[in-house]
């Protein structure tokens, strides 16, 4: 059983008879899955340990041949589970660049300590993403550029932020 588990890919539905199924990519760099050996599938929540056996891609489209699934009834009992490596497993990134799991839940502040609410969700946009941030019934969407978002501690859950004027004005 691993601590963490990130979900990197969702089986679709099975490909052929031989029990290999077709994967929706949850990360911005499927290529990754070429030097994927082994997985967990969730459900259960701590995970089921499978080996990867083949890895292809069949146009933009993503084969999986997991160990065990042989035949297309397997394949079918794996749809709508996620494909899922332990938190160690996963790529490095570059300064300033987060993903989404590790953002998600922390606090969001003004640099003059003022509680803004907790990061729910990143909306990607076609300039930048924006952070839902809530605060009981009121939700504020914060584009996330350096001009706004001035530092991101995941050590400490914490982000602070300084936003323009009227950015976190309530609406009465």
């Amino acid at each position: 059983m691993e601590a963490t588990l990130i979900a990197v890919g969702r089986i679709l539905r099975p490909q052929g008879r031989d029990g290999e199924v077709r994967l929706e990519a949850l990360t911005d760099a499927p290529e990754r899955f070429r030097a994927l050996t082994e997985c967990y599938l969730v459900p259960p929540p701590d995970g089921e340990r499978r080996a990867v056996e083949a890895v292809r891609f069949q146009g933009d489209t993503l084969v999986l041949k997991l160990a065990g699934s042989d035949r297309i009834g397997d394949a079918e009992s794996l749809v709508g589970r996620l494909v899922s490596v332990p938190r160690a497993a996963v790529r490095r990134l570059p300064p300033e660049h987060y993903y989404l799991f590790d953002l998600v839940g922390c606090r969001v502040e003004t640099v003059d300590g003022m509680p803004v609410g907790v990061l729910q969700d990143v909306l990607a946009g076609a300039a930048h993403d924006l952070w839902v941030v809530r605060e009981g019934s009121r939700e504020y969407l914060i584009p996330a550029v350096g001009a706004i978002v001035l530092r991101v501690d995941l050590v400490e859950r914490l982000i602070v932020v300084c936003p323009p004027e009227g950015l976190l004005a309530l609406e009465d």
